[in-house]
């Protein structure tokens, strides 16, 4: 009886010795990103009685149990989240909420094609992390995606420590609308977009708001009319409102405005201005052809309507078309931002007057609410553009941009949703019985970002419609983790997916 005892005892022991050495050899091959991806822990399936929390919590809190007892180890790969789904026999949205949270608390991270890896014990919170919110993807901001390659940023890091080297002069008041080398850059990076104004027509702006503001003010008084799309960029409508002027929304299509209804506006209306955002439009991401672009400003030209052209995003498609400032430069004020085409915090624009005449009243405005740009942010957008950085950083936005753009396509159902290949963001119709409110309440419920259609509405009510971002600070493995979330929300009805939080 005694021996019996001691060779249980001995196979016990042996058993311990296997599973620790199997959770060392488990750890040390962890770096292995190939092996990882061809083992994942196909057995691990948590016991979701054993907790009376909502089950995707129980999901993240298992998780980190099995780590701590050594079931879980560094590098194993988790279940597909519709495979764990599938046996635990709970909807795929219960899963990948449990598997958000667990990154958010530190137990794991989504590599793009590869899957979910457990990464460790839970990080310390601490007051950075806690605002950080790592899990959290937040989808409602159109910003460009920020450049993670270490010979780019070390090159973005060199051309602010040149610019540095005249720091003091920079800190000094100057004169308004750049400098003759800011402006010579504006040319420069004016002309990728076959616009050749003369330089007494260029001004540097503290961003396209301001000079939007500015614009609007100089075009239009309070109760007056500007015309602009059914659907358009956000902030044009708070200018607008700011100014007490009435923003008119014209119907669109596939291709932008209706020129009739355009025309027949101008009659109607009285219109001191038309607002388009014609490249890549926010929120829809349409770009006006260029023989639409014809017809627009040839309808503005017969109703003498100047053209207010927010070209944010004319700059990312390498071969799009003319800008309406290089078809009907006498009628339009260009305004080219470098927020969306080299970094959002960078905040600097080029305004190309119609005239130069023109351009002593806006000059005046501006200087009134905002003295000058910032010699400092001007002085690196023009090092950038001078020494090939702008270039380069355009570049990398159009390739992640179209990489992002392609996990779109491949997780979300075929047809849900618009999108132009290098856009940064998409266009959701929702489906019924989706409503608007309903929809971003549920991507916010589990820390993901994005803006109803009502943002964007310039006239009449808003569409059951959300803008979803792709770009900023996310990474692709948080985007595919919120695309896969999004995708089986489009599959089902609201009904079921509320019903197994």
């Amino acid at each position: 009886m005694v021996g019996a005892v001691i060779r249980a005892t001995r196979r016990e022991s042996r058993d311990r010795d296997k599973l620790r050495q199997t959770i060392l050899d488990r750890s040390t091959h962890a770096r292995d990103d190939d092996k990882q991806s061809d083992e994942p822990m196909a057995d691990w399936i948590p016991d979701l009685t054993r907790s009376d929390k909502p089950r995707y919590l129980a999901i993240a809190d298992l998780i980190g149990e099995d780590i701590r007892a050594g079931r879980l180890a560094v590098g194993d790969r988790l279940p597909p989240q519709r495979k764990l789904a599938a046996r635990l026999d709970i909807d795929f949205t219960t899963v990948a909420r449990g598997y958000v949270e667990a990154q958010k608390r530190g137990l794991v991270e989504s590599r793009v094609g590869q899957g979910t890896f457990v990464t460790g014990a839970p990080r310390p919170k601490t007051r950075a992390a806690s605002a950080t919110r790592p899990g959290t993807v937040d989808l409602s901001m159109n910003l460009p995606p920020e450049p993670d390659d270490p010979a780019l940023i070390e090159r973005m890091q060199d051309g602010l420590a040149e610019v540095a080297r005249d720091l003091v002069a920079l800190l000094r008041y100057q004169g308004f609308g750049g400098t003759s080398a800011d402006k010579d850059a504006a040319s420069s990076w004016l002309g990728r977009r076959a616009l050749v104004p003369a330089q007494e027509r260029i001004f540097v702006t503290p961003g396209a708001h301001p000079a939007l503001l500015g614009i609007f003010g100089l075009l239009a008084r309070p109760g007056d009319t500007i015309l602009c799309e059914a659907i358009t960029y956000p902030g044009v409508r708070a200018i607008a409102a700011q100014l007490g002027i009435k923003l008119h929304g014209l119907p669109m299509d596939l291709d932008g405005i209706d020129p009739d209804a355009f025309a027949a506006a101008c009659r109607d209306m009285a219109p001191k201005a038309l607002y388009l955002n014609p490249t890549l439009q926010n929120p829809t991401t349409l770009t006006i052809p260029e023989e639409r672009r014809e017809a627009i400003a040839k309808v503005a030209r017969r109703f003498g309507v100047p053209i207010v052209e927010d070209d944010a995003y004319g700059f990312v498609p390498p071969h799009g078309p003319p800008p309406l400032a290089a078809i009907a430069p006498d009628l339009t004020w260009h305004i080219a931002g470098l927020a969306k085409c080299i970094g959002a915090g960078l905040r600097a624009a080029y305004v190309v007057a119609p005239e130069a005449r023109a351009g002593y009243p806006f000059a005046s405005a501006l200087r009134t609410a905002n003295v000058m740009a910032s010699p400092l942010t001007t002085a690196l957008a023009t090092r950038w553009i001078e020494d090939g950085t702008a270039d380069t950083l355009l570049r990398f936005i159009r390739t992640e941009s179209a990489a992002r753009q392609a996990l779109a396509s491949e997780i979300l159902p075929a047809g849900s949703f618009r999108a132009d290949p290098l856009s940064f963001n998409l266009w959701i119709e929702l489906p019924a019985p989706w409503t608007r409110s309903a929809f971003v309440g549920h991507m916010r419920s589990t820390g993901i970002g994005v803006v109803a259609s009502d943002a964007f509405t310039a006239t009449g009510p808003a569409i059951e419609a959300v803008r979803v971002c792709l770009g900023g600070p996310a990474t692709r493995a948080q985007i595919r983790s919120a695309l896969d979330f999004m995708a089986h929300a489009l599959e089902e009805s609201p009904e079921v997916v509320s019903s197994v939080m």
